[in-house]
């Protein structure tokens, strides 16, 4: 019986795949646990309509990334730290305090886990931060660190 999977199921199938299986396991597991449906005509124009959506939604959110990241790479965020000799820092700069200021100055909401800050910001002056919006767009971001008087 050929059955279109719903959701993954180790060792038959992924969600969206179209396999064929045992009668009795369709019957008994498959379509009586919701992991599949039978495979009929209806399903499949379904399931085609269901990856055509889905395919539309990505290439909008790469669409809006890539909108987000011209936008962030003409932006400098500016952040006040103390510091004492030679520019060193007291304390650090992190991710969760760009985020914030990015929030707070530019109203732009990115989540302090997509900065690609590898170590705190630690020295006044000029830093390029990566920051991924996507799989497929990472922009760079420069963060100006400044005396706090």
């Amino acid at each position: 019986m050929k059955v279109i999977f719903l959701k993954d199921v180790k060792g038959k199938g992924k969600k969206g795949e179209v396999k064929n299986v045992a009668d009795g396991y369709a019957h008994n597991f498959l379509i009586k646990q919701g992991l599949a449906i039978e495979a009929t005509s209806g399903n499949m124009k379904n399931l085609d309509n269901q990856k055509k959506k889905e395919e539309q939604q990505a290439s909008e959110e790469l669409a809006e990334a890539k909108k987000l990241k011209e936008m962030l790479e003409k932006l400098t965020v500016e952040l006040k730290a103390k510091s004492g000799e030679g520019g060193r820092l007291f304390g650090s700069i992190t991710s969760k305090q760009i985020a914030d200021e990015l929030k707070k100055s530019h109203n732009i909401k990115i989540d302090k886990r997509k900065i690609g800050l590898e170590d705190a910001i630690r020295t006044l002056g000029v830093t390029k931060v990566p920051v991924k919006l996507h799989n497929e767009v990472v922009a760079t971001v420069d963060v100006h660190v400044k005396e706090e008087n």
